[in-house]
């Protein structure tokens, strides 16, 4: 797949402030500073489409991401991110799981997972939840490029053992690099099979 235009629509607070729009959504989301900003500007080769923070938790709201015209990326706030105070993060929450369980034209959640990290309890309960929701998902295990092939792949084999016990089916797996690009088009790929699988 080629993206030949990438350009950001608009931040939403809630479902109701998405889109009016029948576009194919494919959204990510992870715990706090997991590389998601930086995976949107690697896959759309866009180096400041989604912004990018060390600062966990910069993503507050719902940012939608027409690509290519009739696609597009959406970057969710990440899962328990600090500095926000308890209200507030309820109700982020709250806005990402309406969107999850009710937005219609999502097509697929691509979770990311440091790789760097052993299976951590806040991204294990997420996917015991999403596996609840009818979505399809994928996990994408990040910052590929700070450790050795051997030490990822391990990391993946380990997370994958840690929610054998509720995921049925094993979902697609990624592994990635916002500064290697590694993963890239496999992800795109993926993408782009699950459009045309869309319109058959």
């Amino acid at each position: 797949m080629k993206i030949k235009s990438a350009e950001f629509e608009i931040s939403a607070a809630d479902l109701k402030s998405c889109p009016n729009w029948q576009l194919p959504e494919f959204a990510f989301i992870g715990r706090s500073n997991v590389g998601k900003s930086s995976i949107i500007n690697m896959l759309t080769e866009r180096r400041a489409l989604a912004m990018a923070s060390s600062v966990p938790g910069k993503t507050k709201l719902i940012n939608f991401f027409r690509i290519n015209t009739n696609w597009a990326m959406v970057d969710l706030p990440g899962y328990g991110y600090a500095r926000v105070a308890t209200q507030d993060k309820h109700e982020f929450n709250t806005a990402v799981a309406a969107y999850i369980e009710k937005r219609t034209v999502l097509a697929c959640v691509f979770v990311l997972i440091d790789s760097r990290l052993e299976p951590q309890s806040i991204d294990l309960d997420f996917l015991r939840w999403l596996t609840g929701c009818d979505v399809e998902f994928a996990l994408v295990f990040t910052k590929t490029d700070k450790q050795s092939a051997s030490q990822t792949g391990a990391a993946v084999d380990a997370f994958l053992d840690a929610v054998a016990d509720f995921v049925s089916e094993p979902p697609p797996v990624f592994t990635s690099s916002a500064i290697t690009k590694a993963g890239r088009k496999e992800i795109l790929a993926h993408i782009a099979a699950t459009l045309a699988a869309r319109k058959a």
